[in-house]
């Protein structure tokens, strides 16, 4: 047989042999601890609490905008002209009643034609005096043969005609004392100036505007809204409209317009306003109608988080991973808004979805816990 020596190959592949041997002796000595060690958890990003949607019964709410508008307005212009404006007594925004003295046109011309028209009555009547005594003398001698049938109906013509002068001349005199009346330019209901046209001094004609009112303080919101939204409204349906300084005033759907405007196919909607408060003619505001209770599925507003135009709220899943999933947002209400497409057995992020993205592990917080942050934030 021959030496080893003599083959080195084959002492070669020995020691290559005794080598891996050995590496695989110390591999197997390793601890089991150490072979089996998963992967290091992913930390959690956010701790949050959940919540589930609830079924709440809401009014359904129709959403418009326009402008505010008097109820009713109310021109005040003289009924008589060729007089000039002697007084002015109130001014824009004064709040007057029925009847009270606005301004007043000159008189001096009417009272002279006033006097003179008082003693041409008087005249009328000593005539007509003077022409029925004429009558009664001659009716007294009719039959003695002393008048002539032509002289009796002479005076009895005169005394018609006296009569007639007199009903001619009274007549006149309450036209002018009409036109004197008439120089009184009154308010003809309660209400607020709103304009104001008349200038003092100046000589006015008949039906020129002197001023303006919105009657009875009266102010209404007009929204106009598509067909589809106008099929579901009716007189007396409640509305809160929002004005431009932030203030609410609530309402009562006084009318719903019986047409749509052809270029637009939308319909107005007067809505009534309580008078004296902060809402004024000419404002522009947006408002909600209110009708029809129906039951809607609701989350806490901080549920929904805003993204790219949409809305998303993120549910929670197995392994505390959470989830988007777009939502429909519609009515809301004290601090909840109503959502579509969740589960009712969703179990939503209740906030904090700003922070979140897809598949992001959280710490969901105990009951404890949300009681003691609600408390600490209420103080």
């Amino acid at each position: 047989m021959k030496s080893p020596a003599k083959h080195p190959f084959l002492t070669s592949a020995v020691t290559l042999a005794a080598v891996l041997a050995a590496g695989a002796l110390v591999r197997g000595l390793r601890p089991a601890a150490a072979a089996d060690a998963p992967a290091a958890k992913a930390p959690s990003v956010l701790t949050v609490s959940i919540v589930t949607p609830q079924t709440e019964t809401w009014p359904k709410i129709v959403q418009g905008s326009g402008p505010l508008a008097a109820w009713q307005e109310v021109i005040v212009s003289p009924e008589t002209g060729g007089l000039r404006i002697a007084a002015l007594l109130v001014d824009l925004g004064a709040h007057v009643k029925r009847g009270d003295l606005l301004a007043r046109l000159s008189d001096e011309g009417l009272q002279a034609d006033l006097r003179k028209q008082q003693a041409a009555v008087g005249r009328a009547r000593a005539t007509l005096a003077q022409a029925t005594a004429n009558l009664q003398r001659a009716r007294a001698v009719d039959g003695s043969g002393a008048l002539s049938a032509q002289k009796l109906d002479d005076y009895r013509i005169s005394e018609a005609t006296s009569r007639a002068d007199l009903e001619s001349a009274e007549a006149e005199l309450d036209s002018i004392q009409l036109k004197l009346r008439q120089t009184r330019i009154v308010a003809v209901d309660d209400g607020i100036v709103s304009s104001k046209s008349a200038v003092l001094g100046n000589v006015v004609t008949a039906g020129t505007e002197l001023f303006r009112l919105v009657r009875q303080g009266r102010v209404e919101w007009r929204p106009e809204l598509d067909a589809r939204q106008v099929s579901a409204l009716r007189a007396g349906q409640g509305a809160r409209v929002t004005l431009p300084g932030g203030e609410q005033v609530d309402g009562r759907v006084r009318l719903v317009g019986p047409t749509l405007s052809t270029s637009t196919g939308r319909a107005t909607v007067y809505v009534s306003l309580p008078a004296g408060g902060p809402a004024r003619v000419g404002m522009f505001a947006n408002g909600a109608i209110e009708f029809d209770p129906q039951p809607a599925q609701t989350l806490p507003q901080t549920a929904v988080t805003l993204r790219d135009g949409r809305a998303y709220a993120y549910l929670l899943g197995p392994g505390d991973q959470v989830s988007s999933r777009p939502v429909t947002t519609g009515r809301r209400k004290e601090g909840r808004v109503e959502v579509d497409d969740l589960p009712a057995d969703a179990r939503v992020v209740a906030g904090g979805g700003a922070f979140l993205s897809e598949g992001a592990k959280v710490t969901v917080a105990s009951a404890a816990e949300v009681s003691r942050v609600a408390q600490g934030s209420g103080r």
